[in-house]
């Protein structure tokens, strides 16, 4: 059941030396393409890297939070084209978590690693340096990285008592059961 995983998944970012087997990411990649995408317009592009060393480039990609991509053994770069759609943002982001939902389904960890509008330097931004990495065309923006692998720690689901039930309105904002 969804609500089920959704109660246990969480951020993972460290990862054993282990590599997702191929029938894994192409389920991964499987669910990516199926993700719902505004109008149907699908304006999303996904880069597979799995070479240590491109990883490892990548895992360099912002000053904070992105190191702890290095250990991973894949990463998914999701890009797409605002030429194609005008909420793009919203149609990668939809895939990126349909992709962390299925890593977990599958008993693989995962973390976003977010790249747009994040720098890598006080000249470079972090989008700019990973569309050199991967060479990928102008055209496309770089919305995320997602860093999967086999979990090497073990996190519990966050308890209910953390849910934030005061942010749910009822009929009218701040309407409250």
């Amino acid at each position: 059941m969804l609500l089920d995983l959704l109660r246990s998944r969480r951020s993972i970012r460290s990862f054993d030396n282990k590599k997702v087997e191929s029938d894994k990411l192409e389920h991964l990649l499987e669910a990516v393409l199926r993700s719902p995408s505004s109008r149907s317009l699908n304006p999303w592009e996904f880069i597979v890297v799995s070479d240590e060393q491109t990883i490892a480039d990548l895992a360099r990609a912002k000053p904070h939070g992105s190191a702890f991509l290095k250990n991973a053994p894949l990463a998914i770069v999701i890009c797409a084209d605002p030429a194609k759609s005008d909420v793009w943002v919203e149609d990668a982001s939809i895939a990126a978590l349909i992709l962390h939902l299925c890593a977990a389904d599958l008993g693989l960890g995962s973390c976003w690693i977010q790249i747009r509008q994040r720098q890598y330097n006080d000249t470079t931004s972090s989008e700019a340096y990973v569309r050199e990495v991967l060479a990928i065309d102008n055209d496309l923006s770089v919305e995320a990285i997602v860093a999967i692998g086999y979990p090497a720690e073990q996190k519990t689901g966050h308890d209910a008592s953390a849910l934030l039930w005061e942010r749910i309105s009822h009929e009218r904002f701040g309407e409250r059961k």
